[in-house]
């Protein structure tokens, strides 16, 4: 009897990557990882760039951003029956030689979540963005009494039960309160210790304002909104 193949595939959301995404392509193809760029609506040569190199990609016509970009890769990943998907940035913050530990966590049943966090064995630094990211610690703490210590990190790698259920359910994004919701429904969540790069190119789905409102939408969804749910 042949043994089932477990099937990963990297979902890299990408709106106006042109500067980056070629070499985070290049750097997954030496990987061997399967992957799918979802170009979110971008407006420079993205997507000239993804048809030059000739990978796997979904075009979304207009920005619908990182919540609906990254869910459309999960959609695909669902219904194609992976095993395994992982959210990895196009900006080149991300390493590859991390995705290994985090497959063989979903794989050998470890947990339904798999994130790479900066801060397993390093201390957060002191910034205004590290602040954000303490509070919403400290809230999935309050609701869930577990201790997330990277809740924003863009690295997480989904069990296929996970992947269907975000893929079924709009509410269910990207986020840190989806990972608050998760834990209080049973599922399991464990974090293994990444180092990221700096972006080097490109725009982030995140300016100064967009990510104050970020963590006040995330403080009153997993403090007021998910208790009552």
């Amino acid at each position: 009897m042949n043994k089932k193949i477990f099937r990963t595939l990297v979902i890299i959301p990408a709106y106006n990557e042109e500067g980056s995404i070629g070499s985070v392509i290049e750097a997954l193809r030496h990987s061997g990882v399967e992957f799918l760029v979802v170009n979110d609506g971008s407006k420079d040569g993205t997507l000239a760039l993804l048809k030059e190199l000739n990978v796997n990609f979904l075009d979304l016509p207009v920005n619908i951003g990182l919540h609906g970009a990254v869910q459309a890769g999960l959609i695909y990943a669902s219904v194609k029956k992976y095993d395994c998907a992982i959210q990895f940035d196009g900006d080149g913050q991300h390493r590859p030689e991390y995705l290994p530990v985090l497959i063989s966590a979903i794989q050998n049943n470890e947990c339904d979540v798999a994130i790479g966090s900066r801060f397993v064995n390093t201390k957060r630094p002191a910034s205004m963005r590290m602040l954000g990211s303490r509070l919403i610690s400290y809230a999935i703490y309050l609701l869930t009494k577990k201790l997330v210590s990277d809740p924003t990190s863009g690295m997480r790698a989904y069990s296929q039960s996970v992947i269907d259920l975000m893929a079924a359910n709009p509410n269910y994004g990207p986020e840190p309160d989806t990972i608050a919701y998760l834990i209080r429904t049973g599922r399991e969540i464990k974090e293994f210790h990444v180092d990221m790069s700096e972006r080097t190119a490109g725009v982030s789905y995140l300016g100064f304002t967009s990510s104050i409102k970020y963590m006040i939408r995330m403080m009153v969804s997993i403090l007021l909104i998910q208790p009552f749910r």
